[in-house]
């Protein structure tokens, strides 16, 4: 009975990771297909990377995306950090359930949703759309991940160490500063590596918050797609896979390191 329930399994495992993975494996083998048509095999080339770096409007569009990824990753790790240390260290305050609400929601909520109410917001303070109001947007939204990341560290710290720093004389900024970041590092660092990876890879709000000048590398593979899918597009698809798994992988080895 084991071995069969063993062999159902494996078979279902199989199965749910042939699903999630083949078609990105299919998309990687043939963004090196020498053939324009992205159905049909036409032997092993490069050429379309060498295209994809002769675009300039992908590779503007890629830019944008970068700088938006690192000022979102940034300032979503300083504020998601401190709505951490807020929520474990305080202990009960007032306008605690609130705080947490306004923090956790980005994260339960339609991604359409927020969207449109940052939409909203901009258009009602009179705030041009572009490259600031999509950072301001992926902040928003990514700043509740970092806030889960964090909180999870925080809340197994040892907390005498800092006790101890501080019977040393060290002032609490100064505790944070030398003991207490230090320790959690790995864990901010994970969660900005998972801001800036949620930034790179959004579509919706972009799509909303964005203006002239700020289209996004996910816009614009999209906007191409939707025109025929291109061996072009399939090497930019492949490189953002690519950038977006070493983020992963980096991520993961830094939590693990601290655990």
């Amino acid at each position: 009975m084991k071995r069969r329930l063993s062999w159902v399994n494996a078979t279902s495992l199989t199965l749910g990771f042939a699903f999630l993975y083949l078609p990105i494996l299919l998309l990687v083998v043939y963004s090196f297909n020498a053939s324009q048509l992205v159905t049909v095999w036409g032997g092993f080339s490069t050429r379309w990377y060498g295209a994809l770096f002769r675009n300039e409007a992908l590779l503007e569009a890629a830019w944008v995306t970068i700088r938006i990824a690192f000022l979102t990753a940034l300032v979503a790790t300083v504020l998601g950090t401190l709505a951490a240390i807020a929520l474990v260290r305080n202990g009960r305050f007032a306008g605690r359930t609130l705080f947490t609400g306004l923090v956790y929601a980005p994260m339960v909520m339609p991604e359409v949703i927020t969207g449109l109410a940052l939409l909203l917001l901009f258009v009602s303070i009179g705030m041009d759309r572009g490259f600031w109001t999509v950072t301001l947007a992926h902040v928003t939204f990514t700043m509740c991940f970092v806030t889960v990341v964090v909180q999870s560290r925080l809340v197994a710290f040892d907390r005498s160490l800092e006790e101890a720093a501080l019977d040393l004389g060290a002032t609490p900024l100064s505790a944070f500063l030398t003991v207490t970041l230090p320790l959690i590092a790995p864990a901010v660092a994970a969660g900005f590596l998972l801001a800036f990876t949620l930034s790179l890879d959004d579509l919706v709000i972009a799509s909303f918050t964005s203006g002239p000048g700020a289209t996004t590398l996910p816009m614009r593979i999209y906007s191409q797609v939707r025109l025929g899918v291109t061996p072009e597009i399939n090497a930019a698809s492949t490189l953002l896979i690519g950038f977006v798994t070493a983020g992963v992988v980096a991520a993961a080895l830094l939590t693990k390191r601290a655990a």
